[in-house]
This record gives C-alpha cells, sequence and structure tokens, in this order.
C-alpha cells in the first residue's frame, strides 16, 4: 500500500506495516479454503474463541517446549453451561491459536471444572517416562448426581498427567486426590512449586474463602491455612483463585498476589475478580492491603489465572480471563459458539505511596497483528471530532493509542464508537466525577438481558495527562489507562456494525500529543479447522 496524506479537520498520515504470516500442521502449510470461517456476526477476530458451543473459564494454562497451552471450561452440545469438560487450544505466540481435540471427559467422578496444570520436572508423581516430565492437570470433580441427592461433599479434587504435550491424558486411577471435607463450594484448585519449601502448594476457593494446601507429590494433600473469610468482596461465591509472586523493584524485593473471583458483587454488578497483595511463608498468606481492588472494573472480565511455566528469561506475569458475566453470559446473541476470552495481559506490580497497584497491559505480542496505521500529529483539539473518512476500515479489530495532555481542567475525553442505526458507546473520563466511564446504554441489541445495558464506571484521578490503549474487536472493548493503571473490559452488540469512531474532547487546552489508530488482522486467516467431529 502506497503512503498517503489525508487532510480532514485533523491530519491523518498513514503507513503500512506488512507482515508475514501462515501457519505449519504436520510440517505442511495450511492450504483449505476457510471462506466464511470465524466470520459469523459479533465473533472476534483477535481473540481466543470457540469453533463452537458454550466456553467459559480459562484453565490449565502452563507454557511447555514452546507452546502456550489455553485449557477452558467447555460444553461441546450446546451453547448454554451444561456438563464441562477442558477444552484445548495451543499458541506458539499467544496471538494465533490452534484448536484442539477436548482433553478431559466427565467421567464417574463427575464433571471437569476449572484447575491448572504444571510441568512436574522433577517426576514427584513418578508420571514421567525416559526422561520426560509429566504435565500434570489438576482439576475440580463435580458430582452432579450427589448435588441433586442434598448431598454437601460434590467437589473433589482429581489430577491427570501427560507426556505428549498435552495431546492425550491419564487420568490417575486413585482419585480423587483431595476429597471433599464437607463444603459445599470447593473448587479451582491452582497449584505451584513453592521454591523455599521444597513442595507443592495449592490455593482453592471454598464458599467464602480460601484454603492452602501442600504435597511433595501432588498425590497426597495437607491443609495448611485459610484466608479471607473476613477480608475483600463477598458479593457472592469465591472462585478461581491464584497466588504469585512478582517483583516490586529493581533490587529483586518480592511481594505475592493474590487473585479471586466472584460470582457476583462485582464494582458494577455481576462477576468480578478481586485481588490481595501481601506475603506467602509457604503455609499462610498475609494481606498487606484493607481496600478491596480490582483487577478490571468493566463488566466483562472474570474467572482469569496466569501461566504457570513461562521461562525466567522471560519474566513475564501472563494472565487471561473469560470475556462475559454470569449475569448475561449464557443469552448473548451469538449462535454458534458463546464466549471468547480476554487479549492475553501481561501484569506488572507497581509500588504505589502507601500501596501497591496490580497493571495491566496488552502482551507485546499484540505488534505482530498490526497491519496498517494512521497516525494523529500533536496539536491543540476543540470538541469532538470525527475520524470517519481518514480511515479506511470499520471500528473493529483496532488497536488505537491516544495520550491527552491539558493545563487547565477537562470535562470529558475519550472516544465513541456509533453507526447510522444509532447504536452509541462511549469510553472516556471525567475531570469533573475523576472517574472513567463505559456507556453501552445507548446500543440497540441489549434486549437480551436487562443486565446488560448500563453504565459502567471506575474511580480515577487524572492529573492534566492521560495515556489510553484501546482494543476493540468486533463485539469487545479493553481499555488500558495509563500504562494499565486502571483497566475496563465490557462487551457490545450493536444492531449493526459500528462505523464512525469520534474522539470526544470537552474542556479548555486540551491537545493530542498522538493518536495511533491500527488495523489489526483476524488471527483465524490461516488457522485450520480442528479434525473432529463439532456438532452445530
Amino acid at each position: 500500500m502506497e503512503n498517503r496524506i489525508y487532510t480532514f479537520p485533523i491530519v491523518i498520515i498513514l503507513f503500512s506495516l506488512v507482515l508475514e504470516s501462515g501457519c505449519v500442521v504436520n510440517n505442511n502449510k495450511c492450504t483449505n479454503d476457510k471462506s466464511g470461517y470465524f466470520a459469523e456476526q459479533y465473533r472476534p477476530q483477535f481473540h481466543f474463541s470457540p469453533q463452537s458451543k458454550w466456553m467459559n473459564d480459562p484453565n490449565g494454562m502452563v507454557f511447555y517446549e514452546g507452546e502456550y497451552h489455553l485449557f477452558y471450561q467447555y460444553y461441546p452440545d450446546s451453547t448454554v453451561w451444561g456438563p464441562m469438560h477442558w477444552g484445548h487450544a495451543v499458541s506458539k505466540d499467544l496471538i494465533h491459536w490452534e484448536h484442539l481435540p477436548i482433553a478431559l471427559y466427565p467421567d464417574s467422578l463427575g464433571y471437569i471444572f476449572s484447575g491448572s496444570a504444571v510441568i512436574d520436572r522433577n517426576n514427584t508423581t513418578g508420571f514421567g517416562r525416559k526422561g520426560v516430565p509429566p504435565m500434570v492437570a489438576v482439576f475440580t470433580y463435580h458430582n452432579a448426581e450427589r448435588e441433586k441427592a442434598g448431598k454437601i461433599d460434590f467437589q473433589t479434587q482429581g489430577i491427570a498427567y501427560s507426556l505428549d504435550k498435552g495431546r492425550t491424558w491419564i487420568k490417575y486411577a486413585e482419585n480423587p486426590v483431595l476429597k471433599n471435607p464437607g463444603i459445599k463450594d470447593f473448587r479451582d484448585p491452582k497449584v505451584f512449586w513453592h521454591e523455599e519449601t521444597n513442595r507443592w502448594i495449592m490455593i482453592l476457593a471454598a464458599q467464602n474463602k480460601i484454603k492452602l494446601y501442600s504435597s511433595p507429590d501432588l498425590l497426597i494433600w495437607k491443609y495448611e491455612s485459610d484466608f479471607g473469610a473476613k477480608t475483600g468482596a463477598h458479593g457472592g461465591v469465591w472462585e478461581c483463585p491464584d497466588l504469585f509472586s512478582m517483583k516490586i523493584d529493581e533490587q529483586g524485593r518480592t511481594k505475592w498476589v493474590m487473585l479471586v473471583s466472584i460470582v457476583s458483587g462485582g464494582p458494577n454488578g455481576g462477576s468480578a475478580t478481586q485481588y490481595f497483595v501481601g506475603d506467602f511463608d509457604g503455609n499462610k498468606f498475609t494481606c498487606e492491603t484493607a481496600e478491596t481492588k480490582w483487577i478490571d472494573y468493566g463488566k466483562d472480565n472474570y474467572a482469569g489465572v496466569t501461566w504457570s511455566g513461562v521461562p525466567e528469561e522471560d519474566g513475564r506475569k501472563l494472565f487471561i480471563g473469560w470475556m462475559s458475566n454470569w449475569e448475561y453470559a449464557t443469552t448473548v446473541p451469538t449462535h454458534k459458539w458463546r464466549s471468547s476470552m480476554t487479549f492475553p495481559r501481561e501484569l506488572i506490580l507497581k509500588r504505589t505511596e502507601n500501596d501497591y497497584q496490580l497493571c495491566s497491559l496488552p502482551v507485546k505480542e499484540l505488534e505482530l497483528i498490526r497491519e496498517q496505521c494512521y497516525v494523529v500529529p500533536n496539536q491543540d483539539i476543540k470538541g469532538d471530532f470525527d475520524v470517519r473518512g481518514a480511515i479506511p476500515f470499520k471500528a473493529s479489530s483496532l488497536e488505537i493509542s491516544l495520550d491527552f495532555e491539558w493545563n487547565q481542567q477537562v470535562q470529558k475525553i475519550g472516544i465513541k464508537l456509533s453507526n447510522s442505526a444509532g447504536d452509541e458507546l462511549e469510553a472516556f473520563y471525567s475531570g469533573t466525577n475523576e472517574s472513567f466511564t463505559i456507556d453501552r446504554s445507548k446500543l440497540k441489541g441489549s434486549s437480551f438481558s436487562k443486565d446488560f445495558s448500563g453504565i459502567h464506571k471506575a474511580p480515577f484521578i487524572a492529573k492534566k495527562r492521560l495515556k489510553l490503549q484501546i482494543l476493540i474487536d468486533e463485539s469487545s472493548i479493553e481499555i488500558f489507562v495509563n500504562n494499565g493503571e486502571l483497566v475496563m473490559t465490557d462487551l457490545f452488540f450493536p444492531s449493526d456494525n459500528f462505523e464512525q469512531i469520534t474522539i470526544l474532547a470537552s474542556g479548555d487546552n486540551i491537545s493530542i500529543k498522538e493518536a495511533k489508530f491500527y488495523k489489526l488482522k483476524s488471527i483465524w486467516s490461516n488457522t485450520p479447522l480442528l479434525k473432529q467431529k463439532v456438532i452445530d
């Protein structure tokens, strides 16, 4: 594409980034025709979604021999929740995903609920063979028959292992490895190796608190401690916990971060994920933060956890969440499939004046799918302006970077997406209210749920400078404010595609230091169809 300069109310400079992409299956280039593949209305183009049917929580995320594994709660027979399996996909770059056959199926002990996966490099389980360490999945068994019978102990913890990079699995013959102690909700184990005590640690959700266990071999577990009965938000059952250490300075000092999702009671209603910062001694987690903190203030980031096994030379703490909310997840207007994941993120723990803040940003691999870029150079702006016409692509599969500055006051700065059908979505900072807002109350395609339409706010103070990184896909928006100090994720389902992008600017002496609009390539354009039976 040749370089061109456009003259509009603002100056737009066009340049293109040419990137090679492809995929290899059995050492052969993909050649199958995918006309219409992943092209349904609202189908995400750069977020992970299943080929068909129901998906929820990410599970078993582990990196091994050049592959990021993403397992997930999956029901292959319907687009609403049902008997849970573990779906499976792999990626070499966190961006392009290959769908693999179902990894774990329900059995006589129950459905396969959420959990985690690790590489047992020291072969503590004894499952390894000929120098190959086992990949071990640790998951919750949910026995629906016992639940229907009124029993309270219908959730237990089981394990399975793989010796071929997660392609096939063997369930442990003596499952469950951790029986239920008499708790109705006893689930979602996240397991990691604790170097200081030379043993495995399991963090487990138990109704309104966390339970910690230890094991030398992933087979025999010992109770260690509880956390959270009187700490944090308790608007719903606790789920999908995580616990990991993070550096806070260049001297290598660390703190421990605990993630806990709650089914209801999030900052804008429904499902959400909170976090705690403190210390862990191998037995007990001690929280240093009194205020309830949220990893994402939007409505649609839930049950997120981090990848295990990321190489030390990489050093990142990588995170992904389920991009939906239990208030309406089963009724959103997609038909072949339901649900997608957030874009993968890097978590960064920052030390503030009197506290700690967990920030998150899209992983740097996002650059791999940038295709074209339109730049708005530094200039003063007065009032809103429409960039339609300057950008020759629709307002989806798009990354927007905005850098605002002002020296007096600002009432409203951000963006608005709209179409000729009258749908509007606004995302903006209000200096008057010291908050950031996503307003999806003017979407016409929201009648599927009374809980969907609304205005979602997050407290935030910007001091004369605001940087926004915004990811817009076919049916979602993710906003990262001031290098991830605040994050908001929301779904949207307009009656027609958004056509118009308006930069909002209301206040005195506002300048835009720079604005970039990146067209993003579909991650599915060179992905082979999964060779397994899919019921449509």
